[in-house]
């Protein structure tokens, strides 16, 4: 078995051979970014480098570097312990070029370093390429000799990397490792490619773009390359096991955990000794390089992992303090490639140490101290605000607890000091966040939230109203007007505008004042999730902070995207009631002009399934019951049945819709804060226009609803008759027309594909099969044939083998001046003749490169169809030479 240790060393020790400069892991805490909590990819450290801030003595380097995701943007903390990749520590194996070489030698480097240094089979790996990107969809093919079918390309962002909206930036290529059919999941780009089969283990970034803005506006200078691969899943593929907690590492830690608690990492315990593992490495790291726990901050994020782990130590039964005496078994495994862990292993242990005997007694400390903070105190004394903060910010005893501990006894608490002390924590809250990498523009609204509250949203009730002007922000700054041309976010103390939430799109309309000005708001947002932003275009006027403003909504758009997200609601309940309580949202999209609707499911609806969904919710449509809303509690709504939706944050109190009849129950009962129609008639119609895959176990409907649904069935009528005209046929009878063209259609192309077969196969000008031939005491059957489709040489070499009985047999079928090649080897001279070796001779001969399959059949191609009898030559050349 190939270890860990052996994994990192073996990767760095190929690049220092090839040229690269072996730089050590940086520290977690980032020292060149401010907008990052924690190094959380292996480009970091080299982030001045790649933008031309920094200059280094060297021009390649490749590195093992400590990683952090547990907070902002980047946060899987959640999911540790219960799934097979997720971590909140990991190391990124990485090379780079700072403007030396580019995706070619990126590529071959990669390939060369899995499949030749590493052994992983070339059969079992597949490579992405962004959609655009043909130049390394060639090199692929050319360097790897991956087929067409395992190079995929990739339309969306996963597959081109930014490092913001100004700077280097570019596509990327990454490479899977397929597990085995044994393991659920599809490739990447498929329906169920979240599943586990198929692991990506490398991602090669070209940075080749500039860009500003978010736009792309030049290409780089100097192109360059950055390339990230998780040391814990290739460890995982080259020790054969589809799970990183199956690595020699995680097993050693979890064996430790086993042992100290005397439980098993089995059923229910398994989640927990894997939390404990993972969470070990990263508060061991993150204490060795200077993080302690605290309330704000790093030391929160620490704090939180900790804790995590701590907790699931006592689900676990540890009477005592666990998690310190664990750190002796990471620094067995990590402390050689890492000695910051050899030296900090006595404030790892104490820190550990501490923290957890703290938390085992948060509920007997916070009793204590309240006791201690009020001993002396006598009837109608009053308790510190900042020490009823402390209790809860420490312990987790809320206010009220506090408060209501204390009013027996004739005592109150402070509550300015608590106020101020809360206002602090929110400042060091804001402070942590900004440096979470999530987008700093967003810092202001934090203020304008502190100074203003909340924006009232008054859009339910009515599409108009007043409002006066609390801030403008043009380009994330806050400006005192906007004048004609301008295009300003619009911050009101009142507004009937919807900000975008919930799935739900913003709305758009217009604004005016007395002072002749006139704004088209283009969207709203909602930042913070409680503030409404209007984006607003000065059409005429100008506009100030503190001019009152008249709102108008428009109504057209409002309505409709009212009628599309009640149908959801609809819909919600039809899919539940059709396919079962299984069903659940897992997000939708309400829009103006269409519904998105996606759902728990693991199979495609059937056309009887959409037909009866359609039918059911039209039927409460034609209904018209109205929409009834009220206000209760979270828990208040549950209990009478309401659906909430998992993830989903609620305050206080929420926003219950009810909608249709059925003979025993409401029909619809969900928990929203988006605007919806006063009575279902409203909605008019409700057509699904498709039903496709999002993901593994997850479907997704698009609909339409009202004038647009009407319309989409008007178009789909014209197309109907227009192709009826074309068939010279009524349009009921139009399917059966087609149906009997296409058979048609069908039996004439394999006529063709035949045809061509046997004219590529049997002379007219091409050359004739022949009997075979002698090579090195070998029957050797070798042609080359015009027009032949490639795909049909793999047959051809079978029909060839069975002639031979014994021997080799060779086609290479030339098709607009290229050439492709396949060699078959009879079963008994498979162990003495490789195909693979034969067509890497033809390859060569034919301009081209690689080449692969089975010893016994094998195929490649080139660029040059000319080479044919070359190449029939390089194969005889090469078989004389096997069998000699």
């Amino acid at each position: 078995m190939t270890s860990t240790n052996d994994v990192r060393r073996s990767f760095l020790d190929y690049f220092e051979k090839a040229g690269h400069a072996r730089v050590p892991s940086a520290p977690l805490v980032p020292h060149n970014d401010p907008t990052l909590m924690f190094v959380n990819a292996g480009m970091v450290p080299f982030k001045n480098v790649f933008t031309g801030l920094e200059t280094r003595p060297y021009s390649t380097a490749s590195s093992s570097q400590k990683c952090v995701r547990a907070g902002g943007k980047h946060n899987d903390l959640d999911n540790v312990g219960y799934t097979a990749r997720h971590h909140t520590f990991f190391e990124m194996l990485g090379n780079f070029s700072f403007g030396d070489y580019f995706k070619e030698q990126a590529i071959h480097h990669a390939w060369t370093l899995i499949t030749k240094e590493w052994g992983l089979s070339p059969d079992r790996l597949t490579a992405t390429v962004y959609h655009t990107d043909d130049e390394a969809f060639g090199l692929w093919q050319k360097i790897a000799g991956l087929p067409e079918h395992r190079i995929i390309r990739i339309p969306t962002k996963d597959n081109f990397w930014a490092m913001g909206d100004d700077g280097p930036c570019g596509p990327c290529s990454e490479i899977f490792f397929d597990h085995g059919e044994h393991i659920p999941g599809g490739p990447p780009g498929s329906p169920d490619e979240d599943g586990d089969r198929f692991v990506e283990i490398w991602n090669l970034v070209f940075m080749q773009y500039e860009q500003a803005a978010g736009e792309i506006v030049s290409e780089l200078p100097k192109k360059s390359i950055d390339t990230g691969m998780g040391l814990e899943r290739i460890a995982a593929v080259l020790q054969g096991v589809p799970d990183n907690y199956d690595t020699d590492t995680f097993k050693a830690l979890i064996h430790a955990s086993e042992e100290l608690t005397r439980t098993r990492a089995e059923g229910e315990q398994k989640a927990s000794h894997r939390v404990i593992a993972d969470h070990l490495r990263a508060s061991g790291f993150l204490v060795a390089d200077g993080v302690l726990p605290a309330n704000e901050g790093r030391g929160y994020v620490l704090r939180r992992i900790m804790r995590r782990a701590m907790r699931h130590a006592h689900l676990l039964g540890a009477k005592e303090p666990l998690m310190h005496r664990l750190v002796p078994a990471l620094v067995a495994e990590m402390g050689a490639p890492y000695p910051e862990l050899v030296r900090a292993q006595p404030l790892i242990e104490a820190t550990l140490a501490q923290e957890e005997t703290r938390f085992r007694q948060t509920l007997a400390n916070g009793l204590k101290l309240l006791d201690e903070a009020t001993g002396g105190m006598d009837k109608g004394g009053t308790l510190p605000g900042e020490t009823a903060f402390k209790l809860y910010d420490t312990f987790g005893f809320p206010y009220d607890l506090t408060e209501d501990a204390l009013r027996a006894r004739g005592l109150r608490v402070e509550r300015g000091g608590f106020d101020a002390a809360m206002a602090r924590q929110k400042a060091a809250a804001r402070a942590a966040w900004k440096g979470s990498g999530d987008k700093a523009s967003d810092e202001l609204w934090f203020d304008f939230a502190e100074e203003q509250g909340p924006t009232e949203f008054i859009g339910y009730s009515g599409t108009e109203g007043e409002g006066v002007v609390l801030a403008l922000v043009r380009d994330g700054q806050r400006v005192e007007r906007a004048e004609v041309g301008e295009t300003v976010d619009v911050l009101l103390n009142q507004t009937p505008f919807y900000g975008e939430s919930g799935g739900q799109v913003g709305d758009a309309g217009k604004l005016t004042s007395l002072k002749r000005f006139e704004g088209a708001v283009e969207d709203t947002s909602k930042p913070l999730g409680r503030l409404h932003a209007l984006r607003t275009r000065v059409v005429a006027g100008e506009l100030a902070v503190g001019d009152t403003l008249h709102q108008s909504v428009d109504v057209e758009r409002r309505d409709a995207t009212r009628a599309n997200h009640s149908a959801t609601h609809l819909l919600h309940a039809a899919l539940r009631h059709r396919l079962g309580t299984h069903v659940t949202q897992k997000g939708s999209l309400v829009a103006p002009d269409r519904l998105r609707f996606d759902f728990s499911h693991p199979n495609a609806l059937t056309g009887d399934d959409i037909a009866a969904i359609e039918t059911e919710v039209n039927r409460h449509i034609r209904d018209n019951q109205p929409v009834g809303t009220r206000l209760m509690t979270p828990d208040e709504a549950i209990a009478e049945g309401a659906m909430a939706l998992f993830g989903e944050k609620y305050g206080d109190e929420v926003r219950v819709l009810s909608m249709g009849r059925n003979p025993d129950a409401t029909y619809s009962v969900e928990l929203c804060g988006g605007t919806h129609v006063t009575a279902l008639g409203d909605i008019a119609i409700f057509k699904i226009v498709s039903e496709s895959a999002v993901s593994s176990g997850v479907r997704r409907i698009e609909a339409l609803t009202g004038e647009a649904a009407r319309q989409w069935l008007l178009q789909r009528d014209q197309r109907l008759r227009e192709i009826a005209a074309s068939l010279k046929s009524a349009p009921d009878e139009a399917p059966a027309r087609v149906a009997a063209l296409v058979e048609s259609a069908r039996r004439l192309e394999r006529e063709l594909a035949e045809a061509r077969k046997q004219l590529a196969m049997g002379g007219g000008g091409k050359a004739e099969a022949a009997g075979p031939e002698q090579v090195a005491g070998l029957s050797f059957l070798g042609q080359s044939v015009e027009g032949l489709d490639p795909k049909a040489l793999r047959g051809e070499i079978d029909a060839l083998k069975q002639r031979l009985g014994s021997g080799v047999a060779a086609l290479i079928a030339v098709n607009e001046g290229r050439a492709s090649v396949a060699v078959g080897v009879t079963g008994d001279l498979a162990g003495q003749v490789s195909a693979v070796d034969l067509v890497k001779a033809a390859v060569a001969a034919l301009g081209g490169q690689g080449g692969g399959g089975r010893p016994d059949m094998a195929q490649g191609g080139g660029p040059d169809g000319s080479k044919a009898n070359e190449a029939l030559s390089a194969i005889r050349d090469a078989l004389e030479k096997a069998a000699a």
